[in-house]
């Protein structure tokens, strides 16, 4: 019998982002150390002709695909909800060369982590591995965290 396992990556990214209608300090525009750790749950490969011979995933591979989809946009950009009113700043934002993402929600912890997870998860290519879960720390003592198995229909 094959055992699971489950590998965990750790990134680190700086984004600002604003929640229009909050009724606390978040409503104004701020910024985070955001740690996320990418779990990948599967079985190490067993072919020993196979260079990546008793991995469930290269943790190369799986940087690449984070970075790639993730934290290269993400990192060092601010984070605003295209639905809401602050579209048209962000626009000048992006007139004056800076970096904007406008997403189709909320942009608070919760949401990012799904987004996230959704990203990742149509990136991999692996048979033999799947994502297990994300956990997107905002700050120090607070997280996010999805697993596959609360989302699976």
């Amino acid at each position: 019998m094959k055992s699971k396992i489950r590998i965990t990556k750790k990134f680190t990214f700086e984004t600002a982002h604003v929640l229009p209608g909050y009724n606390g300090k978040c409503k104004n525009i701020h910024g985070h150390s955001y740690k996320l750790f990418v779990t990948i749950i599967g079985t190490p490969i067993s072919d020993k002709n196979n260079s990546k011979f008793g991995m469930v995933m290269d943790f190369s591979d799986l940087k690449k695909i984070v970075k790639e989809n993730i934290i290269n946009s993400f990192d060092h950009a601010i984070v605003l909800n295209e639905n809401s009113h602050h579209k048209q700043m962000g626009m000048e934002m992006i007139n004056h060369s800076q970096r904007v993402i406008f997403v189709p929600y909320q942009p608070t912890c919760e949401n990012m982590v799904i987004d996230f997870a959704n990203i990742i998860k149509s990136s991999l290519s692996s048979e033999n591995c799947s994502l297990h879960s994300l956990k997107l720390f905002e700050t120090e003592t607070s997280y996010a965290q999805w697993f596959e198995s609360d989302n699976l229909e």
